[in-house]
């Protein structure tokens, strides 16, 4: 019996395409990299890239249209403090409550000093912060 239990699940139904692969710095005008549209202050805004440019490392670099981008959305103030509070869950120690100026190893889950003793460098880190007064009616 001929039918759809005999098609091959594996070949897709509309034929693949494929994009012009440019080599190093061969690339036309008009096209940019993702970092190339951000210098500039644009992003891709949704587009599909059109054409691969060839880098030195295993992945081509995706290029995009420029006239197609659009301006990078502007960071709020919102934006900026949940930046801020997913970065510093990330730096504090959660032994010691100290939030350093680099982001902690994931492996240790905490500092230096509080997981072997090394000592920190006072410079590389806020104090933590003050515990809560009791502000109860007197």
């Amino acid at each position: 019996m001929a039918g759809q239990d005999d098609a091959d699940r594996c070949v897709p139904d509309v034929p693949e395409t494929t994009i012009p692969v440019f080599k190093r710095l061969c690339a036309p005008l008009g096209y940019a990299t993702k970092r190339q549209l951000r210098a500039m202050g644009l992003r891709p805004g949704g587009q599909d890239p059109v054409a691969e440019v060839e880098t030195r490392g295993p992945k081509n670099g995706l290029l995009y249209e420029i006239a197609k981008a659009r301006l990078v959305r502007p960071m709020t103030l919102a934006k900026e403090f949940a930046l801020d509070r997913a970065m510093a869950a990330r730096q504090t120690c959660g032994t010691c409550r100290r939030r350093y100026f680099f982001v902690l190893p994931t492996s240790l889950k905490s500092c230096l000093e509080c997981h072997d003793g090394t000592p920190a460098d006072p410079s590389s880190y806020t104090a933590p912060p003050a515990p809560a007064a009791h502000r109860l009616a007197a």
